[in-house]
């Protein structure tokens, strides 16, 4: 056969993109066999020769060797993996003996080597954790560090990669240490963001920098706070104020305008949008003749044996246990104590109670008035606007404002998510019971565009739902909680259930009552048929429950093991009062004798339907 002449073979493989290697003119081609076990070789190769380096590296730190021999050995072996942090240590422990060692311009020039060759370590891995740490390490020692010269590589890895975040950790610092003002920085995020809206490292910078040069003032952020210990729900740092926030939702505006989809100017949205932190504080004080017991719900999970509770009776300190409301839990927003036996029992007496909270330098009282079995001093849900921002009559108008922007952008993308969520939040910020048949439409639009989280938005619309039924029981001034067939998928705000006495939960999602359930310290009837609930762990410990009615669940079908356990009921045998239980249609009414096991499981109940 005729054979091609060798220049044109060499140029066909080439081509190709075949390797090749010239044998008396002619061309050899490798396999990939072949090509595969040259770099096994290879590879073995470097490995031999790093690990000889390494092992000498580390026998030269045992020794106690720091000299500049071992610098350069370092040197060479970070050079090729800058991630053995080993190695990054044993660099510090010679430059610190180096340093010792010469005088002040030595040492000058021997970190700025070291910030030369740590900058080529950056080149070979620019998000290198070990190579980050060094160099903020040595910009400290040094006796005189250039930052213009730090912040000029901090711009050129984050035009290479604007989310590397060891990259702004590092800026940070180095615009902390050298001066650098807070609004230079916010003209940084401006020509990041500027350059490109879907840069979310950019947008996060820009919220710690805004609330340090435009601050809230203090008459814009509680206009109506009082003096009082239970006033001003709601703590104001971080905030924007309102002349800025015009600002920032005119900027947002015009990135997710641009982009719709890009989630990076939605969550900074939120934030502007978002609500000030609640103030820690005691928001229910409740004591119960009967028991003998004090509840006490704070307005968000603490420890009350490390923040220090006393309780004061009639003028005299009192020492008591506290305990929550649920052996799980460390943290809770409900805790409870008992009293000494007799102290309250007789119905003919007044008694005045305080509990001090002296962490927080702050108190809340109680009456115990003569006929009384029980007595509470609260704040309600709508006093502390505890599911809706405090807003003043402007931001109320500017958010309305932001409600129509979004509307508007929603007729031109009537299945963006992101959109629609915002306006849910909107609404719920305005108007949360106004506008709650808008807000379940809109859910079951997100629902339908966004299936894949599907489960998030069925519990954020459960929770809503819940808020508005809290504001709903409050409004009517009743201690009934009814929310049946509304398609709950989970519970939440029980703390806020406090001094609930009746709960109907029938025909819903729900799969379990959890430990919060304990808190409910009123609650003397449970209603929650046709649901999916497997288990009754939140059934604890409940002194008034007298009847539940859990017909058509899951009571206690184990899906792995299939098998059913009675012993699960016992956390009912805690409920002191329990006369009348439900469970028809549940799969523990398929154990054999259960009808005989039951009654000495719970010998309480005196009405009992399988």
């Amino acid at each position: 056969r005729k054979r091609l002449p060798p220049r044109v073979s060499v140029w066909y493989y080439w081509s190709m993109g075949i390797t090749y290697t010239m044998f008396h003119g002619r061309v050899k081609v490798k396999s990939t066999a072949q090509q595969e076990e040259e770099k096994r070789k290879e590879r073995e190769k470097k490995l031999k020769v790093f690990v000889s380096a390494r092992d000498a590296v580390l026998k030269k730190r045992s020794a106690g060797e720091n000299d500049e021999e071992a610098l350069q050995l370092t040197q060479q072996l970070l050079s090729s993996n800058p991630d053995f942090a080993t190695l990054w240590n044993y660099r510090r422990e010679i430059l610190m003996h180096l340093e010792t060692l010469g005088e002040k311009e030595d040492v000058q020039k021997l970190f700025e080597t070291e910030l030369n060759f740590i900058e080529a370590c950056l080149k070979v891995n620019h998000k290198s954790y070990g190579s980050w740490h060094h160099r903020t390490w040595v910009t400290a020692r040094m006796p005189r560090p250039d930052w213009t010269r730090e912040l000029s590589l901090c711009d050129r890895c984050l035009s290479l990669d604007e989310r590397n975040f060891h990259c702004w950790d590092y800026r940070r610092m180095v615009v902390k240490a050298s001066g650098v003002s807070v609004e230079q920085e916010l003209q940084f995020t401006d020509r990041l963001i500027g350059s490109n809206f879907s840069n979310y490292s950019s947008w996060h910078y820009r919220s710690t920098l805004l609330p340090q040069l435009h601050p809230q003032s203090a008459s814009d952020s509680a206009p109506n706070a009082s003096s009082s210990p239970t006033a001003s729900p709601q703590t104001y740092s971080h905030r924007v104020c309102e002349e800025q926030l015009l600002k920032e939702y005119e900027l947002v505006h015009n990135a997710f305008f641009t982009d719709p989809n890009d989630q990076s100017s939605w969550f900074y949205y939120r934030w502007l949008l978002g609500r000030a932190e609640r103030e820690e504080m005691i928001s229910c004080v409740y004591v119960s003749r009967e028991g003998e017991t004090v509840a006490v719900a704070f307005s968000k999970p603490d420890h009350a044996l490390s923040v220090g509770l006393m309780l004061v009776l009639d003028g005299q300190p009192l020492q008591v246990d506290w305990r929550s409301a649920h052996p799980r839990f460390r943290h809770s927003p409900v805790w409870l104590c008992d009293l000494p036996a007799g102290c309250i029992s007789d119905i003919n007496n007044e008694h005045s109670l305080t509990i001090h909270w002296t962490e927080k330098h702050t108190h809340r009282d109680c009456a115990l008035y003569a006929g009384s079995v029980e007595s509470w001093c609260r704040d309600t849900a709508t006093d502390q606007e505890l599911f809706r921002s405090e807003l003043s009559v402007e931001k109320t108008s500017v958010l309305q404002a932001e409600l129509q922007s979004c509307n508007q952008l929603l007729e031109l993308e009537p299945q963006n998510k992101w959109c629609l969520l915002t306006i849910i939040l909107l609404m719920r910020a305005l108007d949360p019971l106004g506008h709650e048949k808008e807000t379940l439409a809109h859910f079951q639009t997100l629902k339908e565009v966004d299936p894949m989280r599907s489960s998030y938005y069925s519990d954020l619309c459960s929770k809503f739902l819940i808020e508005n039924t809290i504001l709903k029981m409050e409004y009517a001034e009743v201690r009934v909680f009814s929310l049946s067939n509304k398609n709950l998928t989970t519970l939440c705000h029980l703390d806020q259930l406090l001094l609930v006495t009746h709960i109907n939960l029938s025909s819903n999602q729900l799969v379990r009552l959890p430990p919060q359930f304990a808190m409910l310290r009123c609650l003397e009837v449970l209603e929650a048929d046709d649901n999916a609930i497997e288990n009754l762990e939140g059934m604890y410990n409940l002194p008034k429950l007298e009847e539940i009615s859990l017909k058509n669940n899951h009571i206690f079908l184990n899906a792995f093991l299939e098998i059913c356990k009675l012993s699960d009921l016992e956390v009912l045998a805690s409920c002191p009062k329990l006369t009348r239980l439900d469970l028809r249609g549940n799969p523990v009414s398929e154990i054999t004798d259960v009808q005989f096991q039951l009654p000495q499981l719970l010998p309480m109940v005196v009405s009992l339907s399988l």
